[in-house]
């Protein structure tokens, strides 16, 4: 089997949920077997997150990730173009690279010295007259590389040749992006350093919590937010409460524009984006800069979340069913004064962090949720997700599959049915297109 084709699913993974009725069932955090197929299916196919252009701004600059439990190597070249190719010498295995970050000419191999360039091309081998003519052509052993595409600085990579371009797969979810990457000219940058901590928790709670579970908030973390705001979560109020799905993308959110921004617990964030604004209005449009900074929280199939107001930017990288490695940036606005940036920093990392007032709440309770499977009778029973189920609307703007009100189960519902789609598929023209774009071509600001 060529390394981009898939197997045929040993099962249907659909009957591990039924999302009309609104449940899921819990062998999905936890069975071995599940995961496997997930790291086949879903992380070998997939488009995901990377990298942003600011991590890697100049020639020779390098960050260290994975795509599923691939590591790989994200580097800019001299070309100037970003390669992404597995971290992985092709003599025996051992990786190229053991740092995070940082700039190199060059990457060498520790065990027999093998040396690849910054594009990922086997450059040369100590005591290469050990080999005769023949047994070796260079510019075949190469690492192997990933497909690679931008989005507005963000850097995506997928190892399967037949995966839709990145603008297919994104889709519709480029409207809502665009509120967070372009509400500005200058477009968003990440602070140096990532933050990396573990939990011994199945990656989709973490995913699922940021796709769309604004209820937990004023229950979970109702002492976190009095200390961060002085006083509690205003009353939930389901008016102009919004859920919006793009093929298992996903967005929460309200229209209020201030919800998160007031969490960071700074004024001087405040004053920043209440002069901006009108800015915003002009740029993306009235109701995009309402969405902006308002209670929201957003991810991107599979492993890519992040909260526009509160700055905070993630990815969700699996270590089994049963563990997690989490990393995390803060983000700010590239044309902000620093002062503002440093108060973005400082407030994103005392809400989240893995010592922040919100995350250890967070943490906590997915660890909770993976840890009860562990009984046999428990995984075997299943999940309520059918809270909103009746709710589904036509927006006269939001794209995708809109449905009302925050405290609602619709987008992870439809995360979920893109997880059993792409379990369930031998290859991309086996996933059902279960919604029709709105958009033709790449919407526009």
């Amino acid at each position: 089997m060529k390394p981009h084709e898939h197997a045929q699913p040993p099962q249907d993974y659909s009957r591990y949920m039924d999302l009309n009725e609104g449940w899921v069932d819990r062998r999905i955090f936890w069975d071995e077997a599940i995961y496997e197929r997930e790291l086949e299916a879903i992380f070998a196919r997939c488009w995901q997150f990377v990298a942003h252009d600011s991590q890697v701004p100049n020639a020779g600059d390098f960050v260290t990730t994975y795509i599923g439990e691939d590591g790989v190597i994200v580097s800019r070249h001299t070309d100037g173009e970003v390669y992404v190719y597995l971290n992985a010498c092709t003599h025996r295995g051992n990786k190229i690279c053991f740092a995070d970050e940082g700039n190199a000419r060059r990457f060498t191999c520790n065990y027999h010295g093998w040396a690849y360039s910054t594009a990922g091309e086997l450059l040369g081998l100590p005591s290469e007259h050990a080999y005769d003519p023949g047994d070796i052509d260079r510019t075949q052993w190469g690492p192997r590389q990933a497909r690679v595409a931008s989005y507005k600085g963000m850097i995506f990579a997928t190892f399967d040749p037949e995966a839709p371009s990145l603008d297919d797969y994104l889709g519709d979810y480029r409207w809502y992006l665009d509120a967070f990457l372009d509400n500005d000219e200058g477009g968003i940058e990440f602070l140096p350093g990532t933050i990396k901590s573990y939990a011994n928790a199945n990656w989709k709670f973490g995913v699922e919590n940021f796709i769309g579970d604004a209820y937990h908030a004023w229950w979970t973390h109702d002492a976190g937010g009095r200390a961060m705001m002085g006083g509690p979560f205003p009353p939930y109020d389901p008016s102009d409460t919004f859920q919006a799905s793009v093929n298992g993308h996903g967005w929460e959110f309200a229209l209020e524009g201030v919800g998160d921004i007031a969490i960071l617990g700074s004024q001087e964030v405040i004053d920043y984006y209440t002069a901006q604004r009108p800015k915003m209005a002009q740029r993306i449009g009235e109701l995009r800069a309402r969405l902006f900074g308002s209670l929201a929280s957003a991810a991107m199939f599979p492993n890519m979340t992040f909260l526009p107001g509160i700055h905070t930017f993630r990815t969700w990288l699996p270590r089994g069913p049963r563990k997690l490695e989490l990393r995390i940036w803060t983000v700010v606005p590239k044309n902000a004064p620093e002062s503002v940036k440093q108060a973005i920093n400082i407030g994103c990392n005392l809400t989240f962090n893995p010592a922040g007032t919100l995350e250890m709440d967070d943490g906590e309770n997915w660890e909770g949720n993976t840890r009860t499977n562990r009984g046999w009778v428990s995984r075997h029973e299943k999940l309520h997700y059918g809270c909103g189920k009746s709710r589904q609307i036509e927006h006269p703007e939001f794209p995708g599959i809109v449905h009302e009100g925050q405290f609602n189960d619709a987008n992870q519902r439809l995360f979920y049915q893109r997880w059993a789609d792409l379990m369930n598929a031998k290859s991309w023209s086996d996933v059902p297109q279960r919604y029709t774009p709105r958009y033709a071509g790449r919407p526009t600001c």
